[in-house]
């Protein structure tokens, strides 16, 4: 007998295959494939008819481990499909920690949580992360990369150096202690102090530990707009170094100046696989990214962290430096401010300090304070000592397209959550449900059946998830029951938080965890550790 039958839906099974009629059986948390109709036994029945069934979503690009086991986390994950989330990118990770730097690992996570956990001071060992990872319930499974702003900072803090031999050795046991341990691999994030200085000959370091276990490279790049083409030859080339697999995080042209430089950036990424590198990417479906307010301002500032940068703007002398530095294009760092084509595409989401800035863009809070665009800036990093989370305009629908259909490019969603009521990108979300309604149903760059796969086998593959994303007898019984007519993301940049509409049931682990657009209270999550070459071959 089964414990639940999903009768007479269209399954989309996550292969690529054209959706088939059928019926889903599932029995201690697997999955059994039953033709349509077949007489079985049940304990509970689902009606599936009208409705489509795929895989559970993966979210290939999470920052779910800063917020486990809140229920605004785990209620954006589920309430858009996704069953599992890879946590821990763009270098930003809640391992390690030195006791003596963890302020400055908690200024640098300061826009990603309003709070840490009580146990933090004692993830100087993974094990210690771990213990309290699987000490949290949640219903969504969630696996964890080492992020390498956290590991710099446990070893140097946020100094502008190169590591000394023994502090990159330091870095390297760090990392190995995680990657022995179930750790899916190692995330860069090359805007953020203190990822930014590094060199190539760092990274390649680590991510030859990494490549030891064929664990994953993902890279939030040093530059995603004028130098993105050579910021995707460097990831290649620490690919092409170290023999790791690689992933660029959220992969786009992200600045008026290079909008469409995506085929010329693909091409690169081809010729890369046709010499035998294994590189892939992730993208979230929006033409605004979310990051720091702070990341406008060159990285040469931040070397007492964000609060020493907050000192600088209010000293005369260094604020009329950066202003000249962010006003010039020659100005060698990512410039979010010149990428968005300056404040009129800057949208304050969060700003705890000067919450009537909040849903304007800095243009349009200058104007309602008699301000210049510059001065209303510092005002706003000055006022919420650097805390200031910002959605930036700066893409292009085309590029955007180009990516989407690449064979190589998975889904992920970036997000950012903080609160049940605080704004964040919409993508928090709806990157889920936007995909299948906006790159499916209005644009028709994909089919169906391709962006289920790339949502959810195509990830299950490049994080050796063996028994997720495909739906087949004896695969984990992770689900997303859908109304494909009203799927559609509603979410926004006004109102953040809404849920999408559409998704009728998610099952994590055979068991129901959300339907009617409310969490079922049920928690199934699981730590998930990674297989590992080396844990394999023992």
């Amino acid at each position: 007998m089964f414990d639940i039958v999903i009768q007479g839906s269209t399954i989309v099974d996550g292969t690529g295959a054209a959706p088939f009629q059928g019926d889903i059986g599932i029995k201690d948390g697997k999955l059994t494939v039953l033709a349509a109709g077949a007489p079985v036994e049940s304990k509970q029945t689902i009606d599936g008819k009208g409705l489509y069934v795929s895989p559970g979503f993966i979210d290939a690009h999470s920052h779910g481990d800063i917020t486990l086991g809140h229920e605004y986390s785990y209620l954006s994950k589920i309430s858009q499909g996704i069953t599992t989330q890879v946590a821990g990118m763009c270098g930003q990770s809640l391992y390690p920690v030195n006791p003596d730097t963890l302020y400055l690992l908690k200024q640098g996570l300061g826009t990603l949580t309003n709070d840490f956990p009580t146990e933090m001071e004692t993830f100087s060992t993974y094990e210690n992360f771990v213990k309290y990872a699987e000490s949290t319930v949640h219903p969504e499974n969630i696996v964890f990369l080492i992020g390498h702003a956290a590991l710099r900072i446990a070893v140097m803090g946020c100094d502008n150096r190169k590591p000394t031999a023994d502090e990159l050795e330091q870095m390297k046991q760090y990392l190995r202690d995680a990657m022995e341990h179930g750790a899916a691999g190692f995330s860069t994030g090359l805007i953020y102090i203190p990822s930014v200085y590094a060199d190539e000959d760092e990274i390649v370091a680590l991510c030859k530990v990494v490549a030891e276990y064929d664990g994953i490279y993902t890279t939030h790049m040093r530059n995603e707009s004028t130098q993105c083409y050579e910021s995707v030859q460097e990831a290649i080339s620490v690919a092409r170094k170290s023999g790791v697999r690689l992933m660029i995080s959220h992969l786009k042209i992200a600045g008026v100046q290079k909008w469409g430089d995506s085929q010329r950036v693909l091409k690169l990424i081809h010729d890369a696989q046709k010499e035998g590198i294994r590189v892939t990417a992730d993208q979230y479906p929006y033409t605004a990214s979310l990051t720091h307010l702070s990341v406008c301002i060159p990285p040469k500032y931040f070397t007492n962290g964000v609060s020493g940068i907050v000192e600088h703007l209010k000293n005369p002398e260094t604020r009329e430096q950066i202003r000249k530095e962010m006003y010039d294009p020659a100005t060698p760092y990512d410039n979010y401010f010149l990428n968005a084509d300056g404040y009129k595409g800057i949208f304050i989401a969060v700003a705890k300090n000067t919450p009537d800035a909040e849903g304007m863009t800095i243009e349009e809070y200058a104007a309602a304070n008699g301000l210049e665009g510059f001065d209303a800036f510092c005002k706003l990093m000055i006022e919420n000592d650097g805390i200031v989370s910002a959605i930036y305009f700066c893409m292009s629908e085309d590029d955007l397209f180009n990516i989407a259909k690449d064979d190589s490019v998975v889904f992920g969603t970036d997000a950012l959550p903080k609160s049940m009521t605080e704004r964040t990108h919409p993508r928090a979300y709806g990157t889920f449900p936007r995909v299948i309604r906006y790159y499916v149903k209005e644009k028709q760059i994909l089919t169906l059946a391709e962006a289920i796969q790339k949502m959810t086998s195509q990830s299950a593959k490049l994080y050796h998830l063996d028994s997720k994303g495909i739906i087949a007898d004896g695969y984990d019984a992770d689900l997303v029951i859908f109304d494909y007519d009203k799927l559609s993301d509603t979410a926004d940049y006004m109102d953040s938080l809404a849920l999408a509409e559409g998704i009728e049931y998610v099952l994590v682990s055979g068991e129901i965890v959300y339907h009617d657009k409310k969490l079922t209270g049920a928690m199934p999550g699981k730590t998930i550790h990674f297989q590992n070459k080396k844990s394999s071959a023992e």
